[in-house]
């Protein structure tokens, strides 16, 4: 079979990684609750949308080559591939707090910051260079972040790993997970800044209100997330110990900033879907706001144990529910939306 045979491997969503984000980060949310069978079959089921996801986009690579780096240096579709990048962080976060295999772990972080290296400096650079640039209401939106949730999810696994590493100094995994952590600080102050300008002053269409701009938190709970974990492994470097003050403002700074985001992105959520009667239709991007609403939950337990503020948890519980359910009715609708479209092909296609 050629690749012209393939309609959907030409056309793939550079950000369908995103299931990957949001099926892991929802396991792990369900293993720090003891939901150990919930967070196994989210596993597995991650397993095999990672391996599915990294076959179709090796064979888009080499059959559309022109596609696959059309969509990299795109100003609107670029910033998706970062969701490679954090796939792989956190599928890699997932096999290592649940099963604590260290060699695997360990390869998705080198893996990860491969692909960190090659898509954020690919991306950036063309961009930069770049004679025709698109207008900023038309380029920029919420995938943007994603370069801080790839960012921030190779500091997660690095502060988890540190203390693991046979060839490798732990000093020296703290201190490349806390430049991460810090780099992914700076992506996201500098990102959102534009984004919140361009909402403000530029008019936005219901219909671009897409699902990524949940995003616009989901970054900084994962920011949260990373400040959280260097501060709960703090004691086993003295330096990271001294920045102790620092990153539990810092932290609490984040985490503060993605809680002001929910009611906000809720509301404009109804005004999309309610007032201007936008249909809820299966999109990959919906993946884009699974991933906040589970990373929020994990974050916010984290924090709750990093500050010792035990009054916080109550809050991960209730984010927990929602973002399984969320995750159940966004993975039913892909494969309704699958099925659907197995059985709609054309005649003589296979």
């Amino acid at each position: 079979m050629s690749a012209k045979g393939y309609p959907v491997i030409a056309d793939l969503f550079p950000g369908y990684f995103a299931l990957v984000m949001a099926t892991g980060i929802v396991s792990i949310a369900c293993h720090l609750f003891e939901l150990s069978v919930w967070a196994s079959w989210l596993f597995y089921i991650n397993v095999v949308a990672y391996g599915v996801l990294v076959v179709l986009n090796i064979a888009r690579l080499v059959w559309y080559p022109s596609r696959f780096w059309a969509d990299l240096t795109d100003f609107a579709k670029g910033p998706a591939f970062f969701t490679v990048v954090a796939g792989t962080g956190v599928l890699g976060t997932q096999v290592w707090m649940l099963y604590s295999n260290f060699p695997a772990a360990f390869s998705l972080l080198v893996a990860a910051f491969a692909l960190w290296v090659v898509v954020m400096y690919t991306f950036f650079f063309t961009a930069i260079i770049r004679d025709a640039k698109p207008e900023l209401d038309s380029s920029i939106n919420g995938a943007w972040l994603i370069a801080t949730v790839g960012t921030q999810s190779i500091s997660v696994l690095s502060t988890l790993l540190a203390l693991h590493s046979t060839g490798v100094k732990p000093t020296i995994m703290l201190f490349f997970a806390l430049c991460m952590y810090l780099v992914g600080c700076m992506l996201y102050l500098l990102t959102v800044s534009i984004i919140f300008y361009r909402l403000l002053f530029f008019r936005i269409e219901s219909k671009a209100m897409t699902p990524p701009y949940w995003i616009l938190m989901g970054a900084v709970a994962i920011t949260t997330l990373a400040g959280a974990t260097l501060l709960l492994h703090a004691d086993e470097w003295d330096f990271l110990q001294s920045l102790t003050p620092f990153l539990k403002g810092f932290t609490l700074f984040f985490w503060s900033m993605a809680t002001w985001w929910i009611p906000l992105l809720l509301v404009l959520g109804a005004w999309r879907h309610l007032y201007k009667k936008v249909a809820f239709v299966y999109d990959p991007q919906y993946w884009g706001m699974v991933f906040p609403l589970g990373m929020y939950a994990t974050c916010t337990f984290n924090l709750s144990k990093a500050l010792e503020l035990p009054f916080l948890m109550m809050i991960p519980r209730v984010f927990l529910f929602i973002a399984v359910a969320t995750w159940m009715v966004t993975f039913c609708s892909m494969i309704y939306e699958i099925v659907r479209s197995f059985f709609k092909r054309p005649a003589g296609v296979s």
